[in-house]
């Protein structure tokens, strides 16, 4: 059995470029950075930056093109896929890219044009105390299970 999953939680690094295909469905491609932070052993904070090639297509193309910009965070959900082509000097060159096949929309900050601040959350009422279930004291005897 294979498995070929990936999800990817970053902010995109350039702004969304839409093409279509010969057929006429919409392409969308786009970067975006991952990081991981740790603490070294010297105790001083480290982080490691990736960069991914994230390829959209159809509504997924569309809805990318439409609602995000570079800066903005998502979550891709996809596929990876390594192409190969000849360059004009007949050099073999090679791109591994995240075929996305789900997308999910990060907050949008306050900085961002047309997004102003979340309201501010009602306080949840009080909540009563839960009363303890008291089961039967009834002893099970795994001999007795018919299986």
């Amino acid at each position: 059995m294979n498995l070929n999953k990936v999800f990817i939680l970053g902010n995109l690094t350039r702004d969304p470029e839409m093409k279509s295909l010969p057929s006429g469905q919409p392409v969308t491609t786009f970067g975006m950075a991952t990081n991981r932070t740790w603490k070294a052993k010297s105790g001083q904070k480290e982080t490691q930056v990736e960069y991914h090639n994230i390829v959209l297509f159809g509504r997924l193309a569309e809805i990318a093109n439409q609602y995000l910009t570079k800066g903005r965070s998502a979550f891709i959900e996809g596929r990876i896929q390594t192409r190969s082509w000849q360059d004009k000097d007949g050099q073999k060159k090679y791109k591994t890219e995240v075929i996305a096949e789900g997308l999910q929309l990060g907050p949008r900050g306050t900085g961002e044009s047309g997004a102003a601040p979340a309201p501010a959350a009602p306080t949840p009422p009080p909540q009563e105390e839960l009363q303890t279930v008291e089961y039967p004291a009834d002893e099970i005897n795994p001999d007795d299970i018919p299986f």
